[in-house]
């Protein structure tokens, strides 16, 4: 079996899975976009927070 068919039956098998999937809804699709959203929006403020109050830690540390 030369290169050139092994190629073709990974595309071929590739294709095949792919038609398993299941994809989910646009629905479901937009609930965890937000999802992810709002738990990096989260996170950002927990960690700007936390910047926050080392950096004034820090600053009275050093005067």
């Amino acid at each position: 079996m030369d290169i050139a068919n092994k190629i073709g039956i990974y595309i071929k098998d590739s294709i095949e899975e792919v038609k398993k999937v299941t994809w989910p809804t646009r629905r479901e699709t937009k609930n965890y976009t937000l999802l992810v959203i709002g738990i990096s929006l989260v996170l950002a403020a927990y960690l700007g927070a936390l910047d926050y109050i080392f950096n004034w830690l820090l600053e009275r540390i050093l005067q």
